[in-house]
């Protein structure tokens, strides 16, 4: 007589939690795939977790899109609309990425200070973009510490003695001590025509030899090959959402210095995006002599001025002007003004943190690589002469 098989709790249970933990694997393995880092994927796990749990109950775990639960429980209510959903979410997100952030949130980096003339354009790259140098040639409307202009548009007064003393930030025998990222990693450079690239949004691309990865890449070469220890983070922060990414890209940050308590200084890498009056797109260029032609680079500077606790902003203003004076003398119009912003940008993290705007979208990969170079090299030599 053939015995019917028996039934196991403890073998039912076993097979659940296998089938439990593949599927949390899958999971994290879809959320951390942009992540080049285990700081950097540890932050995007804390960041998906809660989101993860609710959409396992609306039973939306694994659509890629990027609705909110919210939006996914109102679909629900529609047939009509749910039928639709890749349409609607393809909207749903190129309205985000057009509104403007909401109170607590980054305002947007204006590259455009009080009065910039245009010297004669130097020989650039042809990638189709017209080329300006723009240089300040009136202090009106700025704070002047020698070379360095500051655009300021806090109501915080500043004081020209106090921001040519030391900056605090230093480099000490602990490693790491510099980490490059990128909140807006996306933000993507103008090839030459013809140039084999897949944008992912308006002057944006996830192929890092376009975008501004790749100028962080260059800098942190410099930073190696000069005997500093640096990490470079090279998620998208803004990637598939550009809402948030400086909330994403703080979590990395808080992470790696939990990890590396060593770093000093950060820099985050953006590039700017600039039009004239009448809407026409152009880019900004230095020449530098034996060289060639790089883009312009703008320091940006935050500050508390939005009511966020930030106690290093004079700090970090100390260093960019410091850094301003060095790389004018050697490189007279590789930078724009300093920009002074109420928003922090995550750079209450440390005394020496700075947001570098390398170029605009009109500049080509080529002049963006060579002044991310160019700044880390002088960066060294100011750093170092500090630690003396």
């Amino acid at each position: 007589m053939k015995r019917k098989p028996s039934f196991s709790a403890a073998g039912f249970f076993r097979r659940l939690g296998a089938v439990l933990l593949a599927l949390g694997t899958l999971w994290a393995a879809a959320v951390t795939a942009g992540s080049d880092t285990a700081a950097a994927a540890a932050a995007a796990l804390r960041a998906s977790s809660p989101l993860g749990a609710l959409k396992w109950e609306l039973g939306d775990l694994w659509y890629r899109d990027t609705l909110s639960p919210a939006a996914v429980l109102t679909l629900g209510e529609a047939p009509l609309l749910l039928s639709a959903r890749s349409a609607v979410a393809e909207l749903w997100s190129s309205e985000r990425s057009e509104t403007p952030p909401a109170a607590g949130e980054q305002e947007e980096v204006v590259t455009v200070p009080v009065e910039e003339t245009p010297l004669d354009t130097p020989a650039a790259t042809d990638n189709g973009v017209a080329a300006k140098t723009l240089v300040p040639t009136d202090p009106s409307g700025y704070t002047v510490c020698g070379r360095a202009y500051i655009s300021n548009s806090t109501d915080y007064a500043l004081s020209v003695t106090e921001l040519g003393e030391l900056f605090a930030a230093e480099l000490t025998d602990e490693e790491p001590q510099i980490l490059i990222l990128h909140t807006h990693g996306s933000e993507a450079y103008t090839p030459t025509a013809g140039t084999d690239i897949v944008w992912s949004g308006n002057h944006r691309t996830t192929d890092s030899r376009y975008n501004v990865v790749k100028v962080g890449d260059e800098m942190a070469d410099v930073f190696s090959e000069a005997g500093l220890s640096v990490l470079h983070d090279r998620t998208l922060y803004d990637y598939p959402n550009y809402s948030g990414a400086y909330d994403r890209s703080l979590a990395a940050i808080q992470s790696y210095l939990a990890q590396y308590p060593s770093i000093r200084f950060i820099l985050d890498i953006h590039r700017d995006a600039i039009e004239d009056a009448q809407g026409n797109e152009y880019k900004v260029v230095s020449a530098i002599d034996g060289v060639g032609t790089a883009a312009q680079l703008t320091l940006v500077v935050g500050s508390s001025g939005s009511g966020l606790t930030h106690d290093h902003w004079k700090e970090n203003l100390k260093l960019a002007v410091a850094l301003q004076q060095d790389l004018l003398t050697e490189y007279p119009t590789l930078m724009r003004p300093i920009l002074l912003r109420n928003s922090r940008y995550n750079q209450h993290a440390t005394t020496g943190s700075l947001l570098v705007e390398v170029g605009a979208a009109g500049n080509s990969p080529e002049e963006a690589a060579l002044a991310g170079r160019l700044f880390a090299a002088q960066m060294v030599e100011v750093l170092e002469a500090r630690s003396k």
